[in-house]
């Protein structure tokens, strides 16, 4: 992940929120969000709760069941972008935004993607340039086994992936 501090000189603020900012690389056109201030594991980064829902997922989307996919609340938190190191997880139980390895003021938040998505509506190349980078990102269901142990799913991914292993032994 980078810091604001790498991309301010060639990226535009976007917007300002109590704990971060988004910001637009005119370069690729993404926008990404970055603290302004600190956490710690553990922390509760905000609040969360359900925009519209929708019955299929979309890039912007994130997972509550098999039918039901919602945009996020408040809409900047769609800026929180994919890592395979995430410094966030979004806790549906509790609808909370919560840090999960130190941030420091200027770190870009990055949550892993299919800590809630189960099969994602646009699989891609990872590009975030981490030790353990991924590579292709396509959902909670392509993970290998070893891999789980690493990342904090919500109780839905949870849950889904209990019964794929369960019908992987029955087979």
């Amino acid at each position: 992940m980078t810091t604001a501090a790498s991309v301010v000189h060639s990226s535009q603020l976007i917007s300002t929120h109590h704990f971060g900012e988004v910001w637009l690389n005119p370069l690729d056109g993404q926008k990404s969000f970055f603290a302004t201030k600190a956490f710690k594991p553990g922390d509760t980064i905000c609040d969360l709760s359900t925009g519209r829902i929708l019955n299929q997922p979309t890039y912007l989307t994130v997972q509550l069941s098999d039918t039901e996919h919602f945009m996020l609340q408040p809409e900047h938190l769609q800026y929180i972008n994919h890592s395979c190191n995430p410094n966030v997880c979004f806790d549906l139980d509790q609808m909370k935004v919560i840090c999960v390895r130190p941030i420091e003021t200027g770190d870009e938040l990055g949550y892993f993607y299919p800590s809630t998505e189960w099969d994602m509506a646009q699989p891609f190349n990872c590009l975030c340039q981490q030790s353990n980078c991924m590579g292709k990102i396509q959902g909670a269901m392509y993970l290998p086994k070893k891999v789980l142990k690493n990342y904090r799913f919500t109780s839905f991914i949870q849950q889904k992936l209990k019964e794929h292993q369960s019908q992987k032994l029955s087979k």
